[in-house]
């Protein structure tokens, strides 16, 4: 099977390629021995099916990222039989730099103009035809956005496959070409693959090339030693660079035929418009804020548009009220009334009342056919199936909380968010390169530590790490959805519950920053350059590519890591001693009305001793009426949030097999957020800890895990007694709220001033 390599800038259109080119063979894994994502998938549209690989999105084939690395060593080392260089029609110089480099090294390679349909949408032209020729190698114009002419790209690529190709150069400098002629032919009478591209890179002093090749570096340096250039002096690389950039505009951007008339002026800045207001100084926070209250609202809200809230709107109908709660409506113990609905509830709450109603009748079913009182039955259906159920629940409200990030990530918006948040926190010791693992952290806290690997200030990675908690992830999503019904019957929004817990989370994080940076001496900020994609709408497949890649990783947690918890936690709830005797705990017995039912006595099992002795190591988290470590159920809560330690959906799944659910969980406003805040800061899962270990050692390690508890810990503690304090006596917990701010704010003032006095004295 052929493998065909896609290599290209990052906003090329690269991945959006990979995705159109392998649909549903598309997968991720991880590059041997480093943290970066690899994908991988199959074209089958020709008479064989070719192997695709999309290697990281790379301005050039320097060593400066890891990404880098990983792109060259791919090339030069696995030999794909073709590379295939996606380039941006509508920045044509700039993306062909990268070509360049490719092109020095002996492998077939076939450029793909990207973004055609724009380029002519803008009444521009390329003379495809003509770079091709100076490129030397053939030139496919495509839009991978809307799948035109990918098969012809395709069909050049298995003929240039066939054939073998030598490197060259578009180097014009005599005196440079002399030299890189010279370490050429060594390298070529050692056997060295690839000796033009190794020779070019060894003159401009590449770290890789110098380490590969030491005893050819004094020849270099003689060289260097008698040469001189008024601008770059001996800074070679600078001078290599300057050479390809004048070549290029002098040769390759000719192709491009820009369109001289106002409305070309207009259409091309449309995004710079959008930008105007959505990465406005002043404005780009607040837009920001709305656009994720906005989100939250449309997953999380019982009562849409506050319709209930502020003009007072009751559902009094039992078939609409079965409608919007799937089959909830509820009567009056005592006057038999029907329970009026309050509002309307929003797109997420109503397919989570449903799938809910759904996966509850499923084990009600499964129930019925197998007997009661024996272990089994109690093991499939409490168990089991209880603890899916409490999971699975959730799927529609987490699925379109992913559909409104991808709809963002894939518009282009959460580029800008980063660029906002440099702009807004830059001062106070956070960078927008620190924030974008941050930002992947509301996917998944694994390959959001992992990116941390790109900062190459090391006391700034152990910071974005230590402070990766803040920023919730997908698994800690059925927390969130269960404790926003909790919240609405604690007399809380559930949608503002859960929209406080993201955008608190991003607030603590840059309070929590600007303590840290308070109590060190480092004022260094790593600088950040990023180039913000232009925008344009969502496409449904890569959107459906990104749901539906969190849909199976959901469901294969779901059926391995957290069906094998739930199994366990079953057999600890289970079995324990009743009167001297171990076994298990479930008994048939008379209730209040003389009817007999199978009863657990979950209080003598061994996790109930197990939880009552770990919860006094938490009792202060919230031990008043209300709170999450009072009364008899507080070991319950205790053991929950120990499960998350496997998988943060345990934590639910665990409080379900306990008798844990929205209709039993009696906590109060101020319990509900501390539970909340402690599973928000807390210990990530082991995946996320076993991926801090590979980028932290030693001491740094262990400094991390105690910061995540102390910090989980800490503001669990503190938001607890500052609510019950607000319920108390709401002006006390006024004072201590404006003292806490007035601490944070002196903290930022101190820190703004040593950040501004760091860049006069630099």
């Amino acid at each position: 099977m052929k493998r065909f390599a896609l290599a290209g800038n990052p906003n090329s259109g690269k991945t959006t390629l990979f995705n159109s080119l392998t649909g549903a063979t598309a997968h991720v894994g991880n590059w041997p021995g480093v943290t970066v994502d690899k994908r991988e998938g199959t074209y089958r549209k020709l008479d064989e099916p070719i192997y695709i690989v999309d290697l990281p999105g790379i301005y050039s084939l320097s060593p400066y990222t890891p990404e880098e690395v990983i792109s060259r060593n791919y090339v030069l080392d696995e030999k794909p039989d073709c590379v295939i260089n996606i380039v941006d029609a509508t920045n044509l110089e700039r993306n062909l730099y990268l070509t360049t480099q490719i092109l020095e090294i002996d492998v077939p390679v076939v450029v793909a103009l990207n973004m055609s349909d724009v380029v002519r949408k803008n009444g521009d032209k390329i003379d495809a035809k003509a770079l091709q020729e100076k490129l030397g190698v053939p030139v496919v114009e495509i839009s991978a956005l809307k799948q035109e002419n990918l098969d012809e790209l395709m069909q050049e690529a298995v003929k240039a496959s066939n054939k073998e190709r030598k490197g060259a150069t578009i180097i014009e400098d005599k005196s440079l070409l002399h030299l890189i002629s010279d370490v050429q032919i060594a390298f070529e009478l050692k056997g060295i693959e690839n000796p033009l591209f190794h020779a070019i890179k060894l003159v401009e002093m590449d770290e890789l090339e110098v380490k590969m090749h030491p005893e050819a570096v004094e020849t270099v340096n003689k060289f260097k030693a008698t040469f001189k250039n008024d601008t770059f002096g001996s800074d070679f690389e600078a001078l290599i660079a300057d050479n390809r950039y004048e070549y290029i505009a002098k040769n390759y951007a000719t192709a491009f035929k820009k369109a001289d008339n106002g409305e070309q002026k207009e259409q091309l800045s449309k995004s710079d418009k959008i930008d105007k207001v959505m990465t406005h100084r002043i404005w780009a926070l607040p837009l920001f804020v709305v656009i994720m209250f906005f989100i939250f609202h449309v997953t999380f809200s019982e009562d849409v548009l506050f319709l209930n809230r502020i003009f007072g709107l009751e559902i009094t109908h039992e078939g609409w009220i079965n409608y919007f709660t799937g089959m909830g409506a509820e009567f009056d113990e005592v006057t038999g009334e029907l329970v009026p609905l309050g509002g309307i509830p929003s797109l997420g709450v109503w397919l989570q009342s449903w799938f809910g109603w759904l996966t509850g009748s499923l084990i009600d079913w499964v129930g019925s056919w197998m007997p009661a009182g024996e272990w089994y039955t109690s093991l499939v259906c409490d168990g089991i199936l209880t603890g899916l159920d409490a999971v699975l629940s959730f799927v529609p409200q987490i699925m379109i909380l992913f559909l409104f990030i991808a709809i963002l990530e894939d518009s282009g918006y959460m580029a800008r968010v980063a660029f906002i948040l440099d702009r807004a926190f830059r001062k106070f010791g956070l960078s927008g390169k620190a924030f974008i693992p941050m930002l992947t952290g509301f996917g998944c806290s694994v390959p959001a530590i992992m990116a941390t690997r790109t900062l190459e200030d090391e006391r700034e990675k152990n910071r974005t790490i230590r402070l990766m908690t803040c920023f919730s992830c997908g698994a800690k999503a059925p927390i969130w959805a269960l404790l926003a019904g909790v919240g609405a019957m604690a007399g809380f929004a559930g949608d503002i519950f859960v929209f406080t817990i993201y955008v608190g989370g991003i607030a603590c994080a840059i309070i929590f920053a600007l303590f840290m940076k308070l109590f060190s001496k480092d004022q260094y900020v790593s600088p950040f350059i990023m180039e913000l994609p232009a925008y344009h709408l969502p496409q449904p497949r890569n959107v459906g590519a990104h749901l539906w890649e969190k849909f199976k990783h959901y469901l294969i947690k779901a059926g391995t890591i957290i069906a094998a918890c739930t199994i366990v936690i079953w057999f600890l709830k289970s079995f324990g001693w009743k009167e001297g005797k171990f076994g298990l705990l479930l008994f048939e017995e008379a209730n209040a009305e003389g009817e007999m039912e199978w009863v657990l006595h979950i209080d003598n099992s061994i996790l109930a001793y197990l939880g009552r002795g770990l919860r006094y190591f938490f009792y202060p988290l919230g031990p008043l009426a209300g709170g999450w470590t009072n009364n008899t159920d507080g070991w319950k809560y205790v053991v929950s949030t120990l499960t998350g330690l496997i998988a943060k959906e345990d934590v639910v799944a665990t409080m379900a097999e306990l008798g844990l659910e929205e209709g039993t969980i009696g906590l109060s406003l101020a319990g509900t957020y501390s539970f909340a805040v402690y599973n928000l800061f807390t210990i990530p899962c082991f995946a996320a800890i076993g991926a801090t270990h590979g980028e932290q050692k030693g001491k740094e390690f262990w400094l991390t895990l105690l910061w995540w508890f102390a910090m989980s810990y800490g503001f669990a503690l503190l938001v607890y007694w500052v609510g019950a304090l607000y319920e108390v006596a709401w002006w006390g917990g006024l004072l201590v709220t404006l003292a806490l701010a007035g601490a944070v704010t002196g903290a930022g003032i101190i820190v703004s001033r040593r950040h501004k006095l760091a860049l006069t004295n630099n």
